[in-house]
């Protein structure tokens, strides 16, 4: 009878290919049962780095009790989601009655005539004011007819994000659900990642951990400092220009930044309402003050960001850009995150490469060919030597050293 030959673990080459596919199979699972999880984890994970260090220090103003900072900061992420929502619904029950009324108003509604300051907008008056006119000179059958389209399409917008509210408050508390998770464990949380890094990654587990962190509150302190720049710039135009709620406006622009909307839909009506009152210096003042809030953003956040992480430039720009556009607001943590992760570890790999301390300038092999045969061969070369694949003896070795020539 044979004898069954077993070959070692490493060398069984049907035993580690139905290991990988098992362990593929395994991840690929837990990935789809946790796949309505993943955006509520991702965020808490986010806004639980960010804010670790301000959670020690309510904890140590709190005498200590972890327990009472975890439910302090859970009721401010809660309030985040509730004072919003319910001044909302507010506001549109406030004006239903308006909004009631202009529906009914649609059929008969008639276009006035432009007023003059349109005209005097800057780039786009003359534009704008010929449109006016040419919708202001149709009957209002025939306005309805043009508003129809686009109506309608602002209805369905509506239902679509109406539909998808109920998502959202959905996520958010299962947001706020795993941050007070991690608040209350975050620790533990810590020490098992980079356990899990330094398994994957060796000495450099614990770099890449601490890389991560720092690049996830980078971001948030350039999102948070950059959105405060914004609104302090608009709330100064607002007040210089003696717009009436200036400080009401501030507000909503300081929320539309951290949102990373922008000041735009906050004070370009603004700037319409100086226009329209009569004041076209004052609207044109602020107007600048406008533009200077918006672009501020593209210059103040990434140089924020690479003095909270130390990161470059060049992975802060499209690491922020790129994520930003790939997976929208959490992309701006995630995408300098990744980039930065990904240069760590491809310069500590060509680091760790051999011959990583030969000198820059090597002579070429051929340069010291003529000064006779070299003083050994074989098992005594010089390591690291250009010419030591021509380290043999006999015919064999001319012919390399020509070829090399």
């Amino acid at each position: 009878m044979p004898a069954t030959i077993e070959l070692p673990p490493s060398r069984d080459l049907a035993r580690i290919t139905l290991s990988i596919l098992s362990m593929g199979v395994l991840i690929a699972g837990s990935l789809w049962v946790m796949r309505p999880f993943i955006p509520a984890l991702l965020w808490a994970t986010m806004i639980v780095v960010s804010t670790w260090p301000f959670m020690l220090r309510l904890q140590a103003w709190l005498g200590g009790s972890r327990g009472g900072a975890v439910a302090v900061m859970t009721v401010v992420l809660l309030l985040l989601l509730f004072v919003p929502l319910y001044l909302a619904v507010s506001t549109v029950l406030e004006q239903s009655d308006r909004v009631v009324t202009f529906v009914q108003k649609l059929p008969t509604l008639q276009l006035p005539p432009p007023p003059q300051w349109v005209s005097d907008l800057p780039l786009v008056g003359r534009r704008a004011a010929a449109q006016w006119l040419a919708l202001a000179s149709l009957d209002p059958a025939q306005l309805a007819d043009k508003l129809t389209p686009y109506i309608k399409n602002v209805l369905v917008w509506f239902a679509e994000k109406a539909g998808g509210f109920g998502t959202f408050v959905v996520q958010f508390l299962l947001t706020v659900v795993v941050s007070a998770i991690l608040y209350a464990k975050g620790e533990a949380a810590a020490r098992y990642l980079r356990r899990f890094s330094r398994r994957l990654s060796g000495s450099r587990g614990d770099k890449i951990v601490t890389l991560s962190g720092s690049a996830i509150r980078a971001v948030a302190l350039g999102i948070v400092v950059t959105a405060l720049v914004q609104s302090a710039l608009a709330g100064i135009g607002l007040f210089a220009v003696g717009f009436p709620l200036a400080g009401l406006v501030s507000a909503i622009v300081f929320i539309l930044c951290i949102a990373q909307i922008g000041p735009l839909p906050a004070l370009v009506p603004c700037v319409i309402w100086l226009y329209a009152t009569g004041s076209p210096g004052r609207g044109t003042a602020l107007l600048v003050v406008t533009v200077a809030a918006q672009v501020i953003d593209n210059v103040l956040r990434p140089l924020l960001i690479k003095r909270g992480a130390n990161l470059s430039l060049l992975l802060i720009f499209p690491g922020v850009i790129g994520g930003l556009l790939w997976l929208g607001i959490i992309g701006l943590f995630i995408g300098p995150l990744l980039l930065a992760v990904t240069s760590t570890l491809l310069n500590d790999w060509i680091a760790s490469g051999v011959g990583e301390n030969a000198p820059e300038d090597e002579p070429h092999p051929a340069a010291g060919a003529s000064e006779g045969p070299p003083a050994s061969v074989g098992a005594m070369s010089v390591p690291g030597d250009p010419t030591a694949v021509a380290s043999t003896s006999g015919p064999r070795a001319t012919s390399v050293s020509e070829g090399l020539r």
